[in-house]
């Protein structure tokens, strides 16, 4: 028979076990957490590559949907009611009264509630009952005044309501007598109207992707029953550059598989005739009065001379079909390039992808009646037009673009001069819109006072919209905030793309000519050379330039960016690259003003486009120095970026004493952006 030790052998011989199952058990513990880490490891590698896998997916399928929308775009556009006057007519629905709290009227004490409490006496019971029948009194008084002020608000919103109400009314009605004069003018052959009318049913169309251009110039030649137009046609860009995404796992990178040359010129090449042939299936089907006998119509894209450098319209096709020629074709199922070029004797480029230019057919400006764009003759100038009337034509656009849009009162409305409500879910909300009709940059104090109303009204965006421009101060402090600033030149874009007229003065926007960094009739400056810019890398960049003496910019004007792309006196401008670069600057150093002695080339990473990105990416960067006719006169090497870095000085030509110019390389990185480095430069930044 075994019995247990009770002496020091035994003690210790316990605390040993102890100590043996506490070893045991963190070992357990131990192994546990190693096998739940590696666990959770696997879980993650799996997560991270199906992640990854699946934006690859994602990916490829948005190339393929995008370019099977390219391929249908004739079929689905057929698919599309005809366009009618009446679609253009408003309801003469006003909003009702809706005078929220205001309705419900003060409610009034009741004496009962006022019970007199404590005394055993009968003076000590009388004193509490004259303090109740106080109290009472005294809420009486404050519930009447309450209630007064109440009937007096309601009273002022009910006229304030009822303004508005009637001039919302008025109006509508205004907007519809002009439709319905629209309409006996296009029955009676009025070329004006007929322009208009058919205007408006190619921008109500609904079977254009919401990417496509839709610039018109147009006149009607009544005689011969023949619209005659000119139209914005997409450019290359528009058929991706990649066919398919797949991420690798060894690199833990996606890789990209560009889509063959051929076929991605095939496919332009198609997208091109479907939308010369859709635009005059509108056009045809939009004539419910018989008032089009043929169609003469020029399709553009807005580019620049190969030889020359300068911009301007070059046309890619042009045909003229007859009525009773088109109304026999069965358009969901032709091969579009065969169809215009063979039934319909069309003309389209053979290389649209490298602007190999078509001879256009007759030309709105040959008709002999006014060319006409977006339903308009004569645009009203915005630099004279009444400051009432120009805050309602802003209220026009924003209410052509979906939302809902008032002017406000002119006192007590806080700086905001239109109320706008975009009703789309989750991005949209209240928009507070305030109207410049400057001539001169607002300054940037006027951002900052919108940004602050923005935050006082509770307001989701804030817009500001002028005739003239923004400086890149006023720029900068926008970024990242919800606010939009609309310059003069995309003002009148957005009228003319949604119906509406406005030019600038003289110097306004011509009809169908899509604005651009440098536009159509300016004149590049003499002696010109332009500098291409590349890089590889995948980062997408903003190319600027400043016009400086010594560290600091001439003015904030000589600050040449996607906001302000040329100088005052035209000696740098902005331009459109050409492959192989991917971004160009047209500079004149003979032009440049007599005080300036360098001419600064600065990078920076696109906060909208990457905004996580650093020029960790940018490398293998080089200046060529074009001729007016692009020949290659030499190339710069740029120093490449460095992690953390957002934006990076190029390089600089410098002024020598004798006049010439020399390169000197750059290098000096932000980590702040471009705010940081134009600050850097004197650049007002606020």
């Amino acid at each position: 028979m075994s019995r247990r030790s009770t002496g020091f052998v035994g003690v210790w011989a316990e605390m040993q076990r102890q100590q043996q199952r506490q070893l045991d058990a963190e070992a357990r513990r131990r192994r546990l957490q190693e096998q739940q880490t590696r666990a959770y490891e696997r879980r993650a590698v799996q997560s991270h590559r199906e992640y990854r896998h699946a934006e690859a997916v994602r990916r490829t399928e948005e190339l393929d949907a995008q370019v099977a929308s390219l391929q249908g775009l004739l079929v689905t556009g057929c698919q599309a009611p005809p366009f009618r006057a009446c679609a253009l007519l408003r309801a003469e629905d006003v909003q009702p009264f809706a005078p929220g709290p205001l309705a419900h009227p003060v409610p009034m004490p009741k004496f009962h509630h006022y019970q007199a409490q404590g005394g055993w006496s009968a003076s000590r019971r009388a004193q509490a009952q004259a303090d109740a029948q106080a109290r009472f009194e005294h809420d009486w008084r404050a519930a009447q005044a309450a209630e007064a002020e109440r009937q007096r608000q309601l009273a002022s919103y009910q006229r304030e309501y009822q303004q508005w109400a009637d001039a919302r009314l008025a109006e509508v009605r205004r907007h519809n007598a002009a439709v319905t004069a629209v309409t006996d003018g296009v029955r009676r052959g009025d070329p004006e109207s007929v322009v208009e009318y058919f205007s408006a049913a190619l921008y109500a169309s609904t079977a254009w992707p919401e990417a496509f251009p839709r610039q018109v110039a147009a006149a009607y030649d009544p005689a011969a029953r023949q619209l005659v137009l000119d139209w914005d046609l997409p450019p290359y860009t528009v058929v991706p550059e990649t066919k398919s995404v797949k991420w690798t796992a060894a690199t833990d990178q996606y890789k990209e598989t560009p889509r063959p040359v051929s076929r991605r010129r095939a496919l332009y090449r198609e997208v091109l005739a479907q939308c010369v042939l859709l635009v005059l299936h509108e056009l045809f089907a939009a004539d419910d009065q018989g008032v089009l006998e043929s169609v003469a119509l020029n399709g553009f894209v807005d580019g620049h001379d190969p030889t020359t450098g300068r911009p301007g319209h070059i046309f890619l096709s042009t045909v003229m079909a007859a009525r009773s020629s088109f109304r026999d074709l069965r358009l969901a199922q032709v091969d579009a390039g065969s169809c215009l070029a063979d039934a319909l004797r069309g003309q389209l480029s053979a290389r649209p992808d490298q602007l190999t230019p078509v001879r256009p057919g007759r030309r709105p400006q040959e008709v002999g009646n006014p060319v006409v764009a977006h339903g308009g003759g004569e645009e009203p100038d915005l630099f004279a037009m009444d400051p009432v009337a120009f805050e309602g034509l802003v209220a026009d656009l924003f209410r052509a673009m979906g939302m809902q849009a008032v002017t406000t009162q002119r006192s007590n409305d806080g700086g905001v001069d239109v109320d706008a409500l975009d009703p789309t879910p989750i991005r949209g909300g209240k928009i507070v819109v305030q109207v410049k009709r400057y001539r001169n940059t607002v300054p940037p104090t006027a951002v900052r006072d919108l940004y602050g109303t923005v935050q006082d009204t509770g307001a989701n965006k804030g817009v500001l919209v002028t005739t003239s421009g923004f400086g890149p101060g006023s720029h900068t402090f926008a970024n990242g905030k919800p606010l939009e600033l609309v310059s003069g030149a995309e003002l009148v874009d957005l009228l003319h793309r949604h119906g509406l007229s406005g030019r600038l003065g003289d110097g306004g926007r011509q009809a169908g000519v899509q604005p651009s960094p440098s536009p159509p009739d300016a004149q590049l400056p003499p002696d010109y050379n332009v500098l291409g810019m590349s890089w590889t890398g995948r980062v997408a960049l903003d190319v600027c330039a400043l016009v400086c003496r010594g560290n600091r910019v001439l003015s904030d004007d000589h600050f040449v960016f996607f906001n302000n792309p040329a100088t005052p006196d035209g000696s740098v401008r902005a331009l459109p690259a050409t492959a192989p670069d991917k971004a160009a600057v047209c500079v004149s150093f003979e032009g440049l003003p007599a005080e300036a002695d360098r001419f600064v080339l600065v990078a920076a990473v696109d906060p909208e486009v990457d905004p996580d990105a650093d020029l960790s990416g940018f490398t293998d960067a080089r200046i060529r120095l074009l001729d007016p006719a692009l020949t290659e006169l030499g190339q710069l090497e740029v120093s490449d970026g460095r992690p953390g870095e957002t934006a990076l000085v190029l390089g600089s030509f410098r002024r020598r004493a004798n006049g010439d110019w020399d390169f000197v390389l750059g290098g000096r990185g932000y980590p702040g952006g471009l705010e940081e480095l134009v600050r850097d430069f004197g650049v007002d930044v606020e």
